[in-house]
């Protein structure tokens, strides 16, 4: 190891061995001191000077030219420093001392005064990367490679002696062998106790990721202060501990690994109890406690496990479900809690059942709290009328206002208003109860007042409940709601901007992260982005709760409508009509239920959904036929008539939207539109009319529908310049422009290989209709979805089946495969 000296430490021992001067070598233990002994010697006898240690005895008369070494002064009793002290006032013999920085014996600062008056003390440090890879090279047969250099650098922190026993396993070993753990089992076993514990200690918070305060080190070492700071030196003066306070990695992994988890179990239960009663955070010990120990380490700690758990609601309420079961099983009484974190987590099963099981115990002080649990979880399974009775019953501060919630949604307007006008009867002001009262309020002002008053109300409860950063699970999130009364209304971005906030804040949790991520996906498939609401709204719709079940089973049928995939809706409709079955109708699913409708029509399933279309009139009616929630159902319902070809109830459906046009702009906009789309089925096609109704369903966000609305009128007109201009129309109000098709190059011989992309003279437009037909799609489907005619479908078909010489479709099928391969492997059969 001496090829690795400092220049410091070079420059000592060529002075000792060059003139009569003595050497003081500091250091905690592993640095290298002795190795510094053995290279001092090593240069004496080659220089012919004599060397001697003074063990077992320091020796009364020394020769005037020896070197007198001594290792481990801080372990020299009183009278074996005290000679060395005679000696080196002599200045003859020379002395070279290794010592560690603690004990600090009486006698041994004055003796290293002495002999360092003739050189300045030398302080060994840990290796730095550069000697890392210097001793590495001389023990390994090859250079070591940078990586396996900041390995072991990082592993040992640079300490010599850690250093040496991991480069003995050579470049090939990973982490941190066993055979290199194995010698720490001594070493720590030789410790003061009050090291040892100290060193336990601080692993311990290292894995609980968190730091070790003095004062909980005092109270684990029953020591003030002062006597904190001499074990801490004490223990960096062993080598494990550094400088900063953080053990050595290696000397982590020893203690883990060598070290009876009763002992460490043991200290980690002191140190969480000292916590508890200082009322310090004790989430990370206890969570670490819990991953070392599993749930048999509570035990005692019940306590500490049930304040680790309500800590952990807020940031992680897995971990608390955890927590509070582990309390549970000790006698805590947690049901209530457990209810709440399952819920957060989304396990609306287990917090039902705990919920039920609080309130079914007269006795029990929390049987209001498990009420408001279970009438939380019921509204997610869409019971909003038992969720409502439930939030009343229960007397808390927040539920008045969720009920009033549910009223509303369920039609008991009058109920709703006396619970608004009456408040709260107990409880405190919280945040939480302030933000339920706002959205209460915005609820009711949705059916009773101006659209953008409701959306105010509603975006200042979303934002007071950010601030409050609470984690209790909600029936129902302000945001969510705003984001139903947006698209209701036609502000689009104001529903997503309160969404996306919410989601960041993770407002809910788990439980309503799900119904912001789907009303978020459907704000996108309004704005006509099938791909990005196809990719927000997920895939894994089978675990959904009843409620955030229809509205993705209607994310899917929609999708599938506006991608003009016939297949698609037909494999989603089984499960929309289960979600159908399951979920009663209630004002907050209107939306779903409007995609249903034209869904249904569409495949000539109307039957399945007749009930809860009455049902949501007589909801409608029963709220004084509230304009905000019937234009968009009425909206829906005429293209349902109109898919259906049923003439006389698109009129009506048309009719109650032009009654309605006063009430918005985006009511105004659908009124248009609904007038253009009657005209447009009759023959006329009036074009101007046509493209200011699109823009403005397209200026309110409902970007799909007012391409839809200028793409049929542009096929269903005679007039080619009309017909043209509405195509150019759907296409900007849909975001694509006008392709220009590529001139047609010659057809190629017959036999040839078919030209790739590019090669052929394929047009953007005939490989989009290429690619469509491959996947099954009719020249119907294919016009609505590029918003041409089906005639003009079947010319790009004939034009490419020319100009590759097919003599059949199958060829031209074929042909097409290969053509497109290249940019759709999905069509590779």
């Amino acid at each position: 190891m001496s090829e690795v000296f400092t220049a410091p430490v070079r420059a000592a021992l060529d002075a000792v061995t060059g003139g009569p001067t003595g050497l003081c070598v500091q250091a905690p233990g592993g640095y290298g001191k002795t190795t510094v002994l053995h290279a001092v010697a090593a240069r004496c006898e080659a220089a012919g000077i004599p060397v001697r240690t003074p063990w077992p005895a320091v020796p009364e008369t020394v020769d005037d030219d020896t070197v007198l070494l001594v290792d481990d002064a801080h372990l020299l009793d009183p009278a074996q420093l005290e000679a060395l002290l005679r000696l080196a006032r002599r200045q003859q013999p020379r002395l070279v001392l290794a010592y560690r920085p603690w004990p600090r014996p009486a006698g041994l600062a004055e003796l290293v005064e002495a002999v360092s008056r003739t050189s300045r003390p030398v302080a060994l440090a840990p290796f730095a990367v550069d000697q890392v890879e210097a001793y590495l090279s001389g023990v390994w047969p090859e250079r070591p490679a940078p990586s396996a250099v900041a390995r072991v650098t990082a592993l040992t922190g640079g300490v010599p002696a850690f250093v040496a026993r991991l480069a003995a396993q050579g470049p090939s070993s990973v982490g941190v062998p066993a055979e290199v753990l194995t010698p720490f089992t001594a070493e720590l076993d030789a410790l003061d106790p009050e090291v040892r514990r100290v060193l336990l200690a601080t692993e311990l918070a290292t894995e609980a990721g968190m730091g070790l305060r003095m004062d909980l080190l005092g109270a684990l070492l029953d020591r003030d202060a002062d006597g904190v700071v001499t074990v801490l030196e004490a223990a960096r003066a062993t080598g494990l501990l550094g400088r900063d306070g953080e053990l050595v990695p290696v000397a982590g992994a020893a203690i883990r690994a060598v070290v009876p988890v009763a002992h460490r179990i043991a200290v980690w239960q002191r140190l969480i109890g000292l916590q508890l009663d200082r009322g310090g955070p004790v989430l990370a010990l206890v969570r670490a406690l819990l991953d070392a120990g599993g749930p048999e380490a509570g035990g005692a700690m019940a306590g500490a496990f049930e304040v680790a758990a309500q800590e952990a609601l807020g940031s992680d309420p897995a971990l608390a479900v955890r927590m509070f079961e582990v309390a549970a099983a000790a006698g805590r009484p947690t049901v209530v809690a457990q209810a709440r974190a399952a819920a957060l987590v989304g396990d609306l099963d287990t917090a039902l059942r705990l919920a039920d099981q609080v309130m079914a115990d007269p006795g029990s002080p929390e049987r209001g709290d498990g009420a408001v649990m279970a009438a939380t979880a019921l509204a997610h399974r869409g019971q909003l009328a038992r969720s409502a009775e439930l939030y009343l019953w229960s007397g808390h501060a927040s539920a008045a206002a969720f009920a009033a919630i549910g009223f509303v949604g369920t039609g008991r307007l009058a109920d709703a208003e006396k619970l608004l006008r009456d408040g709260p009867a107990t409880g405190s002001p919280t945040l939480l109860a302030g933000a339920a009262g706002l959205t209460a309020r915005g609820v009711h002002e949705s059916v009773c007042a101006a659209p953008t008053t409701a959306l105010s109300t509603l975006v200042q409860a979303a934002t007071l409940l950010e601030s409050a950063g609470d984690q209790t699970p909600l029936p129902d999130s302000p945001a969510a709601l705003a984001a139903l009364v947006g698209v209701h209304c036609g502000e689009l971005d104001i529903g997503e901007s309160v969404l996306m906030r919410a989601v960041a804040g993770g407002v809910g949790g788990a439980l309503m992260t799900t119904r912001h991520r789907l009303l978020r996906a459907w704000l996108l498939m309004v704005r006509g982005d099938t791909a990005a609401a196809r990719a927000a709204a997920g895939t894994d719709t089978d675990r959904l709760e009843p409620r955030d079940r229809i509205l993705g089973a209607a994310l899917a049928l929609g999708l599938a409508r506006r991608d003009s995939d016939l297949v698609a809706l037909h494999r989603a409709w089984p499960d929309a009509c289960q979600a159908v079955i399951q979920h009663p109708v209630d004002l907050f699913t209107l939306l779903p239920l409007g995609e249903f409708a034209v869904a249904a029509a569409r495949i000539g399933q109307q039957r399945w959904i007749a009930n809860q279309l009455r049902d949501a009139w007589a909801l409608l009616e029963n709220l004084g036929d509230p304009p905000l929630w019937t234009v968009q159902l009425h909206w829906s319902c005429l293209h349902a008539a109109v898919i259906s070809e049923q003439p006389a109830e698109a009129a009506a459906h048309a009719a109650a939207l032009s009654a309605r046009r006063g009430h918005s702009p985006f009511a105004a906009a659908v009124a248009s539109a609904a007038a253009c789309w009657l005209a447009v089925l009759d023959g006329d096609v009036d074009q101007g009319r046509v493209e200011a109704a699109a823009r403005a369903l397209h200026a309110t966000g409902f970007c799909w529908d007012g391409a839809r609305l200028a793409g049929q009128a542009a096929i269903r007109t005679t007039d080619r310049r009309v017909m043209t201009a509405l195509l150019d129309c759907a296409r900007v109000l849909q975001g694509r422009q006008a392709p220009a098709d590529a001139g047609a190059g010659p057809a190629p011989q017959p036999g040839a290989r078919p030209a790739r992309r590019g090669e052929a003279g394929l047009s953007p437009r005939e490989h989009e209709v290429a690619t469509l037909v491959l996947a099954g799609l009719t020249y119907r489907e294919i016009g609505d979805r590029l918003f041409i005619a089906a005639k003009t479908v079947e010319h790009h078909m004939a034009r490419m089946r020319q100009r590759l010489g097919c003599v059949s479709r199958s060829d031209l099928l074929a042909q097409l495969r290969v053509l497109t391969t290249d940019t759709d492997p999905s069509l590779q059969r």
